[in-house]
């Protein structure tokens, strides 16, 4: 719906592109917030107070001063206040002109990460850029909550439809997190699948969860990137189940060495990065 607009125009995504190996800060692209928010209504005020764009970044290599290759994973957080959001293959790109390119230590090359993306963004970037020892303890994670994947529903069209929701709560006040696993969307340009887990943390009067696990089946065809998504995910939530205290978290699978899991609440910090089993 965005498509035509000039800064989705001039990305590289979708296109036959060029893989630089020597350092670039210039293949990162930006993707200004505001196209999604605007038909949100949320441009100038969003319904979140907390949030971050939280991102894995597999696919990092480049030389130490000897010339020896060196290999590391990030942890990444773009603001939800930030100006931009950054494109994910204009990020693989960007990453692959590090290999072989010399940095000085491991803190230079995390220093120029947490700059070049703090400039696309135009708001805040935190990196954090860890040695692969880091991960020898480290467990696969699961969502809390209660998954609502086995509901015995009949799904018989797969057209987003937000209206799914009207009339999605009883008078009950309830505080709960809800999980499902059936989270699929594609992307806004290459419509290539989005695979992703959802968890929905909310204080509120209860919402049917059969209207809510066809409220996310109806992305299965919908043409948003990551972000975009769960920030339509939260204000449909807010419009119709109306809850006093609200969060919704989805971690994707990983593409392009790289993973994108925005986090949005009224209530609740940004998270630690853990990945879940399918990542």
């Amino acid at each position: 719906m965005h498509y035509q607009h000039n800064s989705l125009n001039k990305l590289t995504l979708g296109q036959q592109t060029q893989y630089s190996s020597n350092y670039d800060r210039t293949l990162l692209q930006a993707v200004p917030r505001q196209l999604n928010r605007d038909s949100l209504g949320i441009t100038q005020i969003q319904p979140f107070t907390h949030g971050a764009d939280i991102w894995t970044a597999y696919e990092i290599s480049w030389l130490n001063p000897k010339g020896v290759p060196q290999v590391a994973i990030a942890d990444i957080e773009i603001d939800f206040q930030s100006e931009n959001l950054i494109e994910s293959k204009s990020f693989k790109l960007y990453l692959n002109s590090f290999n072989q390119t010399p940095f000085d230590s491991f803190f230079v090359v995390q220093r120029t990460l947490e700059q070049d993306l703090t400039d696309c963004a135009k708001g805040t970037a935190k990196v954090q850029l860890h040695p692969l020892a880091k991960y020898d303890q480290e467990h696969i994670a699961q969502f809390s909550g209660e998954c609502i994947d086995e509901l015995d529903i009949t799904i018989t069209h797969y057209d987003f439809d937000a209206a799914v929701l009207e009339n999605c709560c009883n008078d009950v006040i309830v505080e709960e997190t809800l999980v499902s696993h059936l989270l699929k969307s594609n992307c806004l340009i290459t419509n290539q699948p989005d695979w992703g887990s959802l968890q929905i943390h909310y204080v509120g009067k209860q919402i049917d969860r059969e209207k809510l696990l066809r409220y996310i089946i109806s992305f299965r065809q919908h043409n948003e990137f990551h972000e975009q998504c769960v920030e339509r995910i939260f204000c449909d939530l807010m419009q119709f189940a109306q809850p006093e205290k609200l969060t919704v978290y989805a971690r994707y699978t990983r593409r392009g060495g790289l993973d994108i899991n925005p986090f949005r609440s009224n209530f609740e910090t940004v998270p630690i990065n853990q990945r879940l089993a399918r990542q």
